[in-house]
């Protein structure tokens, strides 16, 4: 009887996992974790410690079921394409100042939104060949499009660029700019300990109200003011179409799962490694290149230029890592 008992202790205790717990995500422990686990990336400090995961989960704002709101696929034909294989759009069109923009999404989930209008601006000058710029209004689209999702409390991408098609949008520049008729409300806070921004803390993310009228510095009217887009469109998953799309009409839109590693990226080309998953995420995809062997897309961020690689990260190309090459959408300016 005790051999009986004692063996089934022993068999208990060797199906025990014993769950031990995960450094914080903002800690020096789970950044070095993560340097010593993958050579393709540096992690590093973009956030100060104590930042509120809650801040962080924010920023994440694809809701989400994205998928059933992306738009038609549009199908490139590939036949005589040359794809380059480094490419750049922020060098490709150098008279276009919105590619080269790091926006500040704030403490607000509105990256679906910001997604967006960056890639709509870039296009708008693109497609009038350097003639027109028009800094597309963050602020109105995440307050105003009630069939987007729920404003800063996250959206759906493709819901974005039907809007615009549909209803037109608003110029508008970043926080505190005062530049074109509705510029962006919510301030960028502060990531780091010492700095000129208030502390990131998530209170003040509320989204905007849809108020139709430009402010008063503005002499066009709201109505008069609008940008439409002539299409909407998803591109395939398939490397070759995305990037045929970029290099033909500029950057698109994109999403993807984030990991709580991504919140420290600083260089390299990023590929998951640990953490929890935080939500999901939009971005703005510049191009792609290969870096040490590694193929790579450019990809701009929202969470301002001190964030990251001035702002913008490279991820993992041709392995839809973490979704990357599955949300991708985008459109063509009126």
């Amino acid at each position: 009887m005790k051999l009986h008992i004692l063996s089934i202790l022993t068999l208990a205790s060797s199906c025990l996992t014993i769950q031990l717990p995960q450094p914080h995500p903002l800690s020096d422990e789970f950044i070095n974790s993560i340097n010593s686990a993958q050579s393709t990336w540096t992690a590093g400090r973009n956030f100060a410690e104590n930042i509120p995961l809650s801040y962080i989960k924010k920023l994440m704002g694809v809701l989400p079921d994205h998928q059933n709101y992306m738009p038609p696929v549009l199908i490139h034909s590939l036949e005589g394409v040359q794809l380059p294989t480094d490419f750049d759009a922020r060098q490709q069109w150098p008279n276009c100042p919105t590619i080269q923009e790091i926006r500040d999404q704030g403490s607000c989930g509105s990256c679906w939104a910001f997604g967006a209008v960056e890639a709509m601006s870039d296009r708008i000058c693109i497609h009038s060949n350097g003639k027109v710029h028009f800094h597309v209004s963050s602020d109105d689209l995440v307050s105003c499009c009630w069939t987007c999702g729920m404003g800063c409390n996250g959206g759906f991408p493709g819901a974005a660029w039907h809007y615009w098609v549909r209803k037109g949008l608003v110029s508008g520049g970043q926080y505190g700019t005062n530049q074109g008729c509705r510029p962006y409300e919510i301030p960028p806070c502060e990531h780091h300990v010492n700095g000129t921004r208030p502390p990131c803390n998530g209170d003040d993310g509320k989204t905007p109200k849809c108020t139709k009228q430009c402010e008063s510095s503005y002499t066009i009217p709201y109505a008069k003011d609008k940008n439409f887009g002539a299409k909407a469109y998803s591109i395939s998953s398939d490397v070759n179409q995305i990037q045929t799309e970029i290099q033909k009409n500029g950057p698109v839109e994109g999403a993807f799962t984030v990991y709580a590693d991504f919140v420290n990226y600083k260089s390299g080309v990023y590929q998951h490694v640990e953490g929890e998953v935080l939500g999901g995420h939009a971005i703005r995809i510049l191009g792609w290149g290969e870096q040490n062997g590694t193929p790579y897309w450019l990809v701009a961020n929202s969470w301002n230029r001190d964030w990251g690689d001035h702002g913008t990260f490279k991820i993992l190309r041709g392995k839809d890592h973490c979704g990357i090459e599955s949300g991708v959408v985008a459109g063509i300016p009126k």
